[in-house]
């Protein structure tokens, strides 16, 4: 008999995923699985009940945002469990579930799971913490965690714009050394953002035929510190119709990045508030954790990988 592990987070988005539980445990029974729910009741949550799990499981679903995938993933790694993962995407933006071909619809995600395929992803490496699509730090950053979670019901991707133009006018810029891979760069930021996703926080948007999530590579976007009107038109242009690289923003690919800073920096990594450091190190774990998706999205954001077979 197969066994699914069900992770929900009730706190999730406008918690629509809630009133859906009966039918998506009925849909995994119907399946074949034995399931075992769950519903987590703290940040951090799923990542310790995971990685505690005394039994092996052939799905592990979670039903949340992206920081609940975020936990389950982590706490996957470090079970050292190696079946896939389903998501359910539930959270106010879903940015990772969008570049993957997700269904916001809850029912229809649980369908894609149970006959959908299986697709390897990379996992980011944050100073020995995971991250799953994004390490983002400066302006915007903060957005994700800051913004009340009223303005983030009502207005959705648009919280975070109006949250992060705001932080882009104030904030304090930060001296940077970053080296990565065979390249180096020095000067003042306010806003860095390391990524696997061709969507952050509904802001900042890539290209899907430049973007593979399982390459083995960051995306990595720096803005430089605005000193004038011009300067800081031409990061919103840049950002905004996806210009990028310009004069006022770095873009570029690679496999792993220190950062040094002259003072603390606090970071988010998918969407919620890591802890202050001065000294950053990134690396990119290639194709270390199986997700299923529908089986209509068949190409980009991908590369096509021999395990990348039926569950």
């Amino acid at each position: 008999m197969k066994r699914l592990l069900f992770m929900l987070n009730p706190q999730a988005g406008q918690r629509k995923a809630n009133r859906f539980m009966p039918d998506m445990i009925r849909l995994f029974i119907e399946a074949g699985y034995v399931c075992e729910p769950y519903v987590t009741g703290a940040a951090g949550e799923a990542t310790r009940v995971i990685a505690g799990c005394p039994r092996k499981y052939d799905l592990v679903v979670c039903a949340g945002g992206d920081g609940t995938l975020n936990e389950t993933v982590s706490g996957m790694l470090a079970a050292g469990m190696d079946c896939p993962v389903g998501y359910v995407p539930c959270g106010t933006t879903n940015d990772y579930a969008a570049s993957i071909g997700l269904s916001p619809d809850v029912m229809q995600a649980t369908h894609d799971i149970l006959e959908g395929r299986v697709q390897t992803v990379d996992v980011g490496r944050f100073n020995g913490r995971h991250f799953i699509y994004t390490a983002t730090c400066g302006a915007f950053a903060k957005a994700s965690y800051a913004t009340p979670q009223a303005a983030k019901n009502v207005l959705g991707h648009a919280a975070y714009v109006f949250a992060g133009i705001r932080d882009l006018t104030a904030i304090k810029p930060f001296h940077m050394r970053v080296r990565a891979d065979e390249l180096a760069l020095e000067d003042d930021f306010v806003f860095c953002s390391i990524t696997n996703s061709t969507s952050v926080g509904g802001i900042l948007q890539l290209d899907a035929q430049l973007v593979a999530l399982n390459d083995g590579r960051f995306e990595v976007t720096m803005v430089r510190n605005p000193i004038n009107p011009a300067q800081l038109s031409s990061i919103i242009v840049g950002l905004t119709t996806q210009s990028v690289p310009n004069d006022m923003i770095h873009f570029f690919s690679a496999k792993h990045i220190d950062i040094e800073c002259d003072e603390a920096v606090e970071w988010t990594l998918d969407g919620e508030r890591e802890a202050a450091t001065d000294s950053v190190s990134m690396e990119n774990l290639h194709s270390a954790v199986r997700i299923m998706i529908p089986r209509s999205v068949t190409s980009a954001p991908f590369e096509w990988h021999k395990e990348d077979a039926e569950l």
